[in-house]
């Protein structure tokens, strides 16, 4: 190991461990607000749900939810729930591949339509466009919020394959759990290249508080209000 890689180590750990050192009431308030407010969206929103599940059945076959492996705190695999917005059975390699091109260019650029966006995917339905659009195919992680997968607020879920292409300082965004939403999607998401992306990640991980997730939650409202989409 290189004194680099063995900095960005250490300095991975110190901030897990600042992570865990938080004061344990203000821990508890943020696992309790997460429970609160993603159990009364639940049950709020069932209605939209079921439009939502409605809608996908009768436009694709196959099954209302997506489930994918993702990397969250402490580098833990979860399955991931969304509302599938691609034709079942989508190839991700082309996915894998954009995104292995947009961290080997860092800061140097990305695509024309925006992170993580295919210029032209054939693979995403009808009704998944109205839904990506909405941000209404990531209502199901509010089941992964209260399985304590992941907050409401936080760094964004990453694909298994993203981080096998991750130098080491990336690995700090780890030391928390991941929220459905977070300070790079109310940051102007679509403008930012993967690198500003993960650095606005690990800001968020070491400025964290319960002022801060209050602020990220209400510019999510607008930012969702505005149709520019959170996650």
């Amino acid at each position: 190991m290189t004194m680099q890689e063995l900095t960005s180590v250490v300095e991975a750990r110190a901030l897990h461990d600042a992570a865990l050192a938080q004061p344990m009431a203000a821990r508890a308030v943020r696992r309790g607000g997460d429970v609160l407010l993603s159990s009364v969206l639940l049950i709020v929103l069932a209605p939209v749900l079921l439009l939502v599940s409605l809608a996908i059945r009768l436009d694709t076959k196959g099954p209302v939810l997506f489930r994918q492996e993702r990397v969250g705190r402490g580098r833990r695999g979860f399955t991931v729930l969304k509302f599938r917005s691609m034709k079942a059975a989508a190839d991700c390699a082309p996915h894998r591949e954009y995104v292995r091109e947009l961290i080997a260019r860092g800061n140097d650029g990305q695509s024309e339509s925006g992170l993580y966006k295919l210029a032209v995917d054939d693979r995403v339905t009808r009704v998944g466009r109205f839904l990506r659009k909405t941000s209404l195919d990531e209502l199901p992680q509010l089941l992964n919020v209260l399985r304590g997968q992941m907050s409401l607020v936080g760094p964004r879920p990453v694909i298994p394959y993203e981080v096998e292409q991750y130098p080491d300082w990336y690995l700090r965004r780890f030391a928390v759990r991941p929220g459905m939403t977070g300070l790079w999607q109310v940051s102007g998401r679509n403008e930012r290249t993967y690198e500003e992306m993960v650095g606005l990640d690990i800001e968020y991980v070491e400025r964290q508080s319960l002022a801060l997730d209050g602020k990220i939650l209400f510019k999510t409202i607008w930012v969702v209000l505005r149709g520019q989409g959170v996650a």
